[in-house]
């Protein structure tokens, strides 16, 4: 089987859009099927390279269009992106169309299906729409919003089959009126092969920042607004004075840095507070290794209720503890009590008190941790999640043999 993935950006850039690509498509060479991506206009680079081989995947770039103004600006590069779609496809001669979003791609993808008569796969990680208003550059209820969120819909109408990554963007569609069984989920996981062997904790990291004996809580990933970091900032202060020796660990980098920075430096627990800055994909592991519980203070709004974030299944996969706010998202990956711990979202002081009274029995820690293992072994390692998409690309490659008028060969021009 031949699959043409169409992303937005890829390897070499380090995300969780990039980490979960790339799971997906190791994955899948590893099954046997031979795997290849185009990346749209926006992708860093295009403009210097044509095709990239990175970590023995190769990726084919998009020229990107001269600039627009808005609405003018996204079609053209949607024109571009169609266009070099179907151009890689006439060489790489796909059984399968797998885009992802956002959305622009899907638009791509529709017009490149059309030239080369390739089934077409639209996998959703998040509405583009929501997206914007978490990262503070959309908002709710726009006219923007609104029309992303028609073309959203209409792409996964004229999508031969829709992916989604939680249940919470599969009822959001059924609502819409999309057939449920249009509509396939393909959760977000880990390779454990990879990210599965937790390490004994750093002595390095330890000695170096001060953590003999304390109660250590982190957040590794991007500093948008939605994560909610301003809360568990905020709830410092609280914790430290149940439990003195409580340290927080930030990881990570982005566009609230600076603000919580700010904030930090403001606390009366300034000291309790470490920023560690960005660091590489592959020393992650140790910065779990030197963290008790890994904290997820989402805010409560569309997004965090609809998608279900990477970092707290990367987490348990670590036998870490993890706590996190009891949004939508959140609920699908943690059973409160069992697999992991929620608060109340959008409280600095219920954040608090759940870390503290994780600190304060630490008697089912072990046996939690296991539990949280085994949910991510079995419903959330993608050797086997891979497997889901096996039956949708094979239906949807019979169907276009049946059908007459998607004869892919030979493929039209672009």
């Amino acid at each position: 089987m031949r699959i043409l993935h169409i992303l937005d950006h890829s390897l070499p850039l380090h995300s969780g859009y990039t980490f979960r690509t790339r799971a997906i498509l190791k994955a899948q060479v590893a099954r046997g099927w031979d795997i290849a991506g185009v990346t749209g206009p926006r992708h860093p680079g295009n403009a210097d390279l044509s095709r990239e081989t990175i970590d023995g995947l190769d990726f084919f770039r998009t020229v990107p269009p001269r600039k627009g103004p808005p609405v003018i600006g996204e079609l053209l590069e949607i024109a571009a992106f169609a266009h070099r779609i179907a151009e890689v496809a006439r060489d790489f001669r796909p059984d399968i169309l797998h885009a992802h979003s956002p959305v622009l791609n899907a638009l791509a993808a529709l017009r490149a299906r059309a030239v080369t008569g390739v089934p077409l796969l639209y996998e959703i990680r998040a509405f583009w729409e929501d997206a914007a208003v978490g990262n503070g550059t959309g908002r709710e209820g726009s006219a923007r919003y609104r029309l992303t969120r028609m073309a959203e819909t209409h792409a996964v109408r004229r999508a031969d089959a829709v992916a989604v990554i939680c249940q919470g963007l599969k009822d959001d569609l059924v609502a819409r009126g999309i057939a449920p069984d249009h509509i396939m989920l393909s959760p977000n996981g880990v390779d454990l092969n990879v990210f599965g062997d937790p390490l004994p904790p750093d002595p390095a990291l330890v000695r170096d920042h001060g953590l003999e004996g304390a109660d250590t809580i982190g957040f590794i990933g991007s500093f948008y607004d939605y994560e909610g970091l301003d809360d568990l900032i905020a709830a410092m202060p609280a914790l430290v004075a149940r439990r003195p020796a409580a340290k927080l660990i930030l990881v990570g980098g982005g566009p609230m840095e600076a603000a919580l920075r700010a904030q930090a430096a403001a606390s009366p627990v300034a000291e309790r507070i470490a920023f560690i800055g960005r660091v590489p994909h592959d020393q992650v592991d140790r910065w779990y290794s030197v963290i008790d519980v890994l904290a997820y203070p989402r805010k409560h709004m569309r997004l965090t209720d609809l998608v279900t974030p990477l970092k707290p299944i990367e987490a348990m996969a670590q036998r870490r503890l993890v706590a996190a706010s009891d949004v939508g998202g959140h609920r699908e990956l943690i059973r409160d009590g069992d697999t992991g711990s929620l608060f109340a979202p959008d409280d600095p002081p219920a954040i608090a008190a759940a870390l503290a009274a994780l600190f304060e029995d630490r008697s089912g820690w072990e046996a939690r941790r296991t539990r949280a293992r085994r949910f991510v072994e079995a419903e959330r390692n993608w050797s086997s999640n891979i497997s889901r998409y096996a039956p949708v690309y094979q239906r949807l490659i019979t169907a276009t043999a049946l059908e007459p008028s998607w004869s892919r060969s030979p493929p039209a021009k672009a």
